[in-house]
């Protein structure tokens, strides 16, 4: 396994967007994209039609601050280095998170990204710009889903019948409390008007299931896998009919630590998923919620219905960074190689006085190559990204 050799202050230095060779694994380049935030965080990786490799993220001095905004940043075909930031939206009064990039049927390039006041995600709407040009320029945001506490973070996936599913999740407060992850349900924004309404179809049984990831598999067959409140394991579901309806929610092999995955269906039709192999059974690090150290007086008075609803463990170490691979549709997967070990420390999200040491909210795609590319949260002082050959999990 491959230990990390920086400490949190020597990150800085090394935010050029530069690809380096990483001689700890045969063919692996390593780069911290450039931006002018103190924290950088979940990064989402997608292809232009071009070519380009886009990465978007959010930044600013705190996730829920009303500074934190998007950005984008390119890698052109054959570069070497990352551009710098593109500053994709700016409300000083919301802050904007989860944004990700996506190619439509008809060439419209689509970003897509979350807003909210302070650490209140349970009052998050879902916004949108769209490029008519391949991505150079976007027009101004509108608010493409209005419901309350509504948050993206997958990418939309077409299906053979070419309607559009948005995989979101909904942030839900229990009454009287302020939203802290425990009531979080699993839901699809639908669009079968390539994307001019949408329609919100929910899991049902979802109760803590986070973060869907939705991927095709052969005809009208898909897998989801979702993030776990309770820290204990990676979720999964499949539907048979194009993402309509889905199966109960099934644990997998992996851990999941309460923080992202994210897969990808590969060329030959394996599945690859980045993920923190760690749970709440191998630690007893714990802090109260995901934004503990921002001040609110909201409550909420939201019912939730059904059985007690479990409290969603936060502070479980966001280390290793692991990927995995699945020969069997997702029913199992087998860890084959770390990208970053450390003791993932995430009691605090301060990145000012540097005292997060999280390696977090993995994204991967594969190129037309076959080479793999992911990018995740470094210590959320940068986002790092990570080239692999595919030998790299022969």
């Amino acid at each position: 396994m491959q230990a990390t050799g920086l400490l949190p202050e020597e990150v800085p230095a090394l935010m050029d967007g530069v690809l380096r060779p990483n001689g700890a694994q045969p063919g692996r380049f390593d780069a911290y994209l450039p931006s002018p935030c103190i924290q950088n965080h979940a990064a989402n990786l997608a292809f232009l039609a071009d070519g380009t490799l886009t990465c978007v993220w959010f930044g600013g001095t705190m996730e829920g601050m009303g500074d934190i905004s998007i950005y984008m940043s390119r890698l052109a075909p054959g570069a070497d280095r990352w551009s710098e930031p593109e500053k994709m939206s700016d409300d000083p009064a919301k802050s904007e998170q989860n944004p990700l990039v996506f190619t439509a049927p008809d060439g419209g390039v689509w970003l897509l990204y979350t807003s909210q006041t302070s650490g209140d995600q349970d009052g998050a709407v879902v916004k949108c710009r769209i490029s008519e040009d391949g991505g150079k320029t976007f027009a101004p945001a509108y608010i493409l889903c209005d419901v309350p506490g509504t948050f993206v973070r997958q990418q939309i996936v077409v299906n053979r019948s070419g309607d559009w599913l948005l995989p979101v999740f909904r942030c839900i407060s229990l009454p009287g409390q302020r939203w802290s992850g425990d009531a979080d349900t699993a839901g699809v924004l639908i669009s079968r008007d390539g994307g001019k309404s949408w329609q919100m179809r929910d899991i049902a049984d979802s109760l803590g299931a986070v973060h869907m990831n939705i991927l095709p598999l052969d005809g009208d067959r898909m897998v989801a896998f979702f993030r776990d409140r309770y820290s204990e394991n990676v979720r999964a579901s499949l539907s048979s009919d194009q993402g309509e309806t889905w199966s109960a929610l099934e644990p997998t092999n992996l851990p999941n630590n309460n923080s992202s995955i994210q897969a990808t269906a590969l060329k030959d039709r394996r599945i690859a998923m980045v993920y923190n192999h760690s749970n709440a059974a191998s630690s007893d690090a714990r802090r109260q919620s995901l934004y503990d150290e921002i001040d609110s007086d909201k409550t909420a008075s939201v019912e939730v219905s059904g059985a007690p609803v479990r409290k969603a463990v936060w502070g479980v170490p966001r280390a290793p960074l692991s990927l995995a691979v699945s020969v069997d549709e997702g029913r199992s997967f087998e860890r084959k190689l770390d990208l970053d070990t450390g003791d993932g420390y995430c009691l605090s999200n301060n990145s000012k006085d540097m005292l997060n040491r999280e390696f977090s909210y993995p994204s991967i795609v594969q190129g037309s190559d076959g080479v793999l590319h992911v990018a995740y949260t470094y210590y959320r002082r940068a986002i790092k990204y990570v080239r692999l050959p595919l030998e790299s999990i022969a």
